[in-house]
């Protein structure tokens, strides 16, 4: 097995401790900070009714390191004014 992989997997912010919109979220990041990520619910499959990758976020880590960081902070910042939209 390796010892690490280039995806990580973050949670979407959401409301009353419920998981966030995974897909909407992926869509306004796209529009408003130009960084593409993976909704989480698009790469899992329902089971026993429900989504484990619902409410998550899949980053490829697979560009150069300045450009991962500087899509990271773009991530951050959007999180922060998402977070706060949601009220």
């Amino acid at each position: 097995l390796p010892d690490a992989g280039f995806y990580l997997w973050a949670a979407v912010p959401g409301v009353a401790g419920r998981p966030g919109d995974d897909i909407a979220f992926g869509q306004q990041l796209l529009a408003q900070y130009n960084v593409a990520v993976l909704p989480g619910s698009l790469l899992a499959r329902d089971a026993h009714g429900s989504n484990p990758g619902a409410g998550r976020i899949r980053m490829a880590l697979v560009a150069e390191t300045a450009e991962c960081l500087e899509a990271a902070h773009r991530i951050a910042e959007f999180s922060r004014s998402y977070r706060n939209a949601l009220g």
